[in-house]
């Protein structure tokens, strides 16, 4: 897929960003056309050879209908997981690198499901907020929502897999 500059995309494990421009540029000896990036939310910025967007995953905004049964799915679903901590967190950062928003959804519910039974690592933790702001960030953009408020929305979507067995 070929974006023009001023296209919203999302660029797996960074987030929704906007192509500033495009450009030739020398890489490694070779003349490329390239997209220039700003992340949303950032002043990071990113330059993707244009041949390359596909193999790493650079995709438009997701659809309303895409988002909204994401977040029905936050919902109602329950995260499944790895009893490993190892093998549970590198599930869930190959499923943040590939910048899809069912992934992304899935890795809330694992570790909101882990958070409802023990405090999570610093590292889950952090995948978890990341992840979270993944979400946060595109659906706001597809929804023209205000962070904040979508933030609210997924906290409190996921509620039902943080309970405690005790309550």
């Amino acid at each position: 897929m070929r974006f023009k500059v001023g296209d919203k995309v999302v660029y797996p494990s960074q987030g929704v960003s906007v192509v500033e421009q495009i450009s030739k540029e020398v890489l490694a000896g070779t003349e490329m056309k390239c997209y220039h990036l700003r992340l949303v939310g950032s002043d990071s910025k990113v330059m993707v050879p244009v041949d390359n967007s596909e193999r790493v995953g650079l995709r438009p905004l997701s659809e309303k209908k895409q988002v909204k049964k994401v977040m029905r799915r936050l919902k109602t679903s329950e995260g499944e997981n790895a009893e490993d901590w190892k093998d549970r967190y590198r599930a869930n950062l190959e499923r943040i690198k590939t910048g899809d928003l069912d992934e992304i959804v899935d890795v809330l519910l694992c570790l909101a499901e882990v958070a409802g039974r023990k405090t999570l690592s610093f590292r889950e933790r952090k995948m978890y907020d990341h992840a979270r702001q993944l979400l946060v960030n595109e659906v706001a953009e597809v929804d023209r929502r205000d962070v904040v408020k979508v933030e609210q929305q997924v906290e409190d979507a996921l509620g039902h897999v943080v309970k405690q067995d005790d309550e």
